[in-house]
């Protein structure tokens, strides 16, 4: 997800407090009790969460030896570049060889450059104005540039039912849509399209902010790109949320579920032959999501189905992603 900062410097309790509405994700001041005093924040500033020559790094680019520095501050943290003349091209380079560059921005049509630069665009932006409306217009941007995540089609090889066991329900504080759900894995390279409770059903009315996960030994992923075992994810966490078509989000959690309920283990394939399995209640409310974005239920799904995954290689490393040869079956 892209990092959305705003600087506050000199103070301007006005820019502040807009951003905070706006869900600006940390406020770079030179007083970080002044931003504490309008609500939790993070701070960037001496004394701060966040503290320049630490964990951030300002670089002016005016030339070929700015860039470089800037990519050797991305080594340490997050380099926030500014421009003398906003050039795209040093951007480019930058983004095409790090992952920690926040670009400095004025107003909208900057940030939406930024932020999509090659693609992939800078890791986040950090707003200077002096104008409490143009936060908005930026943060709307900020919140367009949506996430992507790579969705394959997945063949279901056998479905068996399972014994009782342990499994969560995930409820986020967003209201979710048909054809969106959260990655779930019984593998730390393999993960399923769970769909959330969205649709009717003649048994349960829907509860579209909640994702019923799977069994609590099951990854999910996070939206800062980590893993957690479910039996792990608390309030407040963010989850990633991704749809049928690829464009992602993320939803913080609001509470937890965990209840004995009867499994299902479902065996699949990916497209380069690999298998795997998931591990989900044995329920018609547990939905997976087809290629058309269709929800097939679990107590409905059979061999030959096709259903939508994310296939990684290599495994996790306390939920951080690691290339390494591991096999989990």
């Amino acid at each position: 997800m892209k990092l959305f900062w705003v600087d506050v410097r000199p103070w301007n309790k006005e820019i502040a407090t807009t951003a905070l509405e706006r869900g600006a994700g940390a406020l770079f001041v030179e007083d970080p009790e002044k931003a504490r005093a309008l609500g939790r924040v993070t701070t960037i500033a001496p004394g701060g969460d966040l503290e320049p020559g630490r964990d951030v790094f300002e670089v002016v680019i005016d030339g070929k030896a700015g860039e470089e520095e800037a990519l050797a501050r991305s080594r340490q943290g997050y380099a926030i570049v500014s421009t003398t003349d906003w050039s795209v091209i040093p951007l480019e380079n930058l983004v095409a060889q790090s992952d920690r560059i926040i670009a400095v921005v004025t107003d909208a049509e900057e940030a939406r450059v930024a932020l999509t630069v090659l693609e992939k665009g800078c890791a986040g932006i950090l707003l200077r104005t002096n104008d409490p409306a143009v936060v908005p217009a930026v943060a709307a941007v900020a919140e367009s540039t949506a996430a992507t995540c790579v969705l394959v089609p997945l063949t279901v090889r056998n479905v068996e039912q399972g014994i009782m066991g342990d499994r969560v329900c995930v409820d986020t504080c967003s209201l979710l849509h048909d054809g969106e759900g959260m990655l779930i894995g019984s593998s730390s390279s393999a993960f399923l399209l769970v769909h959330a409770e969205t649709l009717e059903n003649p048994y349960v009315a829907p509860r579209p902010f909640r994702v019923n996960a799977g069994a609590v030994h099951a990854y999910a992923m996070m939206a800062d790109g980590k893993t957690k075992y479910l039996s792990e994810v608390r309030a407040g966490d963010r989850v990633l949320v991704a749809a049928a078509d690829g464009s992602a989000r993320e939803a913080m959690v609001g509470r937890v579920k965990v209840e004995r309920r009867p499994l299902v283990v479902i065996d699949l394939e990916g497209p380069d032959g690999t298998t795997f399995s998931a591990v989900l209640q044995n329920a018609e409310t547990v939905r997976l999501v087809a290629p058309d974005g269709s929800a097939l239920s679990v107590a409905a799904i059979r061999p030959g189905d096709v259903v939508l995954g994310h296939v990684q290689r290599g495994g996790r490393h306390f939920g951080i992603a690691v290339e390494e040869t591991i096999m989990e079956q």
